[in-house]
């Protein structure tokens, strides 16, 4: 079954950074200087390039390794008008970068076709079939964006078919014994992962791989530094921001630059037609080539009927995704009471390809173990073929797990958290133990596979104020947030119900109520110390509610802190991440 998270504060490198931020920032909060330091914001310089991230500090994109072959050879295509097809990937940063590339390119005058491969037929990263198109198509040059740094033999096929490669990725490359990058032989390989390179920044995406590239082409071409970049955000920062926020990288640095620029564009509504309606259609994408189709759209009307088509598909994908979901759980559960393993790897040919990643991260987020869901790969791939996702939890690579494995597997490829593999049904079994055992040599100690939540800080709600006070308009200035910047979680302690908790949702999985400072009693309290909370799929904590309520039993609480709108008014609201009879059992002030 599920275990209750622990809840621990984040631990400070120095301590005493804390006070130094609050004077050097004009008496800022304790909890909000604590939750920067968490951050590694130390300093005044640093906490002004957080909240005010500029344009000056994105690298030089010539810093990364490649570059400079790789922009001359986009320039020397755009001079003579060759043909470019832009080879991408299937999921959203795979089509954003598609997307970008192709308009960019499209936008200079060049005969541009792209190719995403179906994630049945072809499977992911470099093909020969999407080769084959560009050969069939005339194309003299080929850029592949969001995958390529592992296609060794896919490369040498492009060089038989006399087809210059570059390769946009942000995948970790394979390494020989002695840790060097072993990498394809394109005309360029750009990878910010690259051992060999010196680039400063490390987790861009892929479509933030493509954005370099194009920045480093308009350079080539004579603009200077400031207008490539500004062509860069202002042509392409919606599908910048896009890529950032669905392929889950950090969110610092030049991430939190284009995220920050991207949001602003779809804001003032310059997002392009096509992502504006992408933003109304819910759920994941489906088809690739529709998704990009979609994010090229020039006007509503084009963009419309390709956005509601995605919408249909994805309503009956969330189906097939809580299906799937509900029979893997079942399935996790078994195999931990029958052998607690440190890792979960679960498989069923029916399963849909198009899921597993998804459902893998629930069950993750659902036992907190590093997990793999297999399903049969596509009769094209090999009958005898499993195919599917690995995710992980914080303090396990699952990348060097897998990399633990090479000899069972046909193919893998990923990041630290997220991966995907292909292997052949006879070594499942094989492939599970000793996946377990990879995993096992990263657990360090038990807490590794105990579920966590991090606190930022303690904080009193009489601290928190109003809309207009100092607190919340400090606190929104850390957004955007993701990875390396998740919304500041606080830690209150001696609270109170103030009214009836209620359960919400039509399935009653969710909880409202609100909460005052504990006094004891029942005397009065300031009304900016009351605030109504929202405890999205807690609805297991009804009991710790009422029995606070009829016992008088303090309450710990986790939360964050939003804006919440209702009937035309606005107004702070907690967003419980957890909640818990206070520990000690007694209230602070006895």
């Amino acid at each position: 079954m599920p275990m209750s998270p622990r809840w621990i504060e984040r631990e400070l490198d120095d301590p005493d950074v804390v006070p130094r931020l609050c004077e050097d920032l004009n008496d800022l909060p304790e909890a909000l200087a604590r939750a920067l330091a968490a951050r590694g914001i130390d300093s005044l310089e640093r906490a002004r390039r957080f909240f005010r991230p500029e344009r000056a500090d994105l690298h030089d994109p010539f810093e990364m390794a490649g570059m400079k072959r790789a922009a001359a050879r986009l320039d020397e295509a755009l001079e003579a008008g060759e043909r470019v097809l832009v080879y991408g990937d299937y999921d959203v940063d795979g089509t954003t970068a598609t997307a970008l590339m192709t308009r960019f390119l499209r936008s200079e005058g060049v005969e541009t076709d792209y190719f995403v491969p179906d994630r049945f037929a072809h499977g992911y990263g470099l093909c020969r079939a999407g080769l084959d198109r560009a050969k069939e198509h005339g194309a003299a040059l080929v850029v592949a964006l969001d995958c390529g740094v592992t296609a060794t033999d896919e490369a040498a096929y492009a060089r038989e078919l006399g087809l210059d490669l570059l390769i946009c990725d942000h995948h970790t490359p394979a390494t020989d014994d002695d840790g060097q990058p072993v990498l394809p032989d394109a005309l360029a390989v750009l990878d910010p992962k690259r051992s060999d390179g010196d680039y400063p920044f490390a987790s861009l995406c892929g479509c933030g791989v493509g954005a370099k590239l194009v920045q480093a082409t308009l350079q080539q071409r004579g603009a200077s530094p400031e207008e490539a970049i500004e062509a860069v955000l202002a042509g392409f920062g919606d599908l910048l921001a896009l890529a950032i926020a669905a392929d889950i990288v950090p969110v610092h640095g030049e991430n939190r630059i284009f995220l920050r620029e991207g949001l602003e564009k779809m804001r003032s509504g310059e997002a392009s037609p096509g992502l504006r309606a992408l933003a109304n259609a819910a759920g994941r994408l489906d088809r690739a080539d529709r998704a990009v189709d979609l994010l090229l759209a020039d006007n509503e009307d084009d963009a419309r009927p390709l956005a509601e088509t995605l919408d249909q598909i994805n309503t009956r994908r969330r189906t097939l995704d809580r299906e799937t979901e509900q029979e893997a759980a079942r399935r996790a559960e078994r195999q931990i009471n029958a052998r607690s393993p440190h890792a979960l790897v679960l498989a069923d040919e029916d399963w849909h390809q198009g899921v597993v990643g998804i459902v893998a991260s629930s069950i993750v987020e659902r036992f907190y173990r590093p997990t793999v869901l297999l399903t049969a790969a596509d009769a094209a791939e090999g009958e005898d073929l499993l195919k599917g996702s690995a995710r992980s939890v914080s303090g396990v690579n699952v990348y060097d797990a897998l990399a633990g494995c090479s000899e069972l597997l046909e193919q893998f490829g990923g990041h630290d958290y997220a991966a995907g593999l292909t292997l052949r049904r006879a070594n499942l079994d094989a492939f599970r133990e000793r996946f377990d055992d990879a995993v096992g040599a990263q657990v360090t100690s038990p807490e590794v596979l105990h579920p966590v939540h991090k606190v930022d800080a303690p904080l009193a709600l009489e601290d928190i104020g109003s809309l207009k006070e100092r607190f919340w308009t400090v606190l929104k200035q850390f957004a955007p947030h993701g990875p390396s910047n998740a919304k500041p979680v606080f830690h209150a302690r001696n609270l109170a119900l103030a009214r009836s908790p209620r359960r919400v949702g039509s399935d009653g999985k969710h909880l409202k109520f609100t909460v005052r400072p504990g006094d004891g009693g029942d005397g009065p309290v300031s009304g900016d110390a009351t605030m109504d909370a929202i405890a999205f799929g807690l609805g297991d904590k009804f009991d710790v509610l009422e029995q606070s309520r009829s016992d008088g039993q303090p309450l710990e609480l986790l939360f964050s802190v939003e804006e919440n709108t209702w009937n035309g008014r606005t107004s702070l609201q907690l967003k419980v991440r957890d909640v818990r009879l206070q520990e000690d059992g007694a209230k602070d002030n006895e």
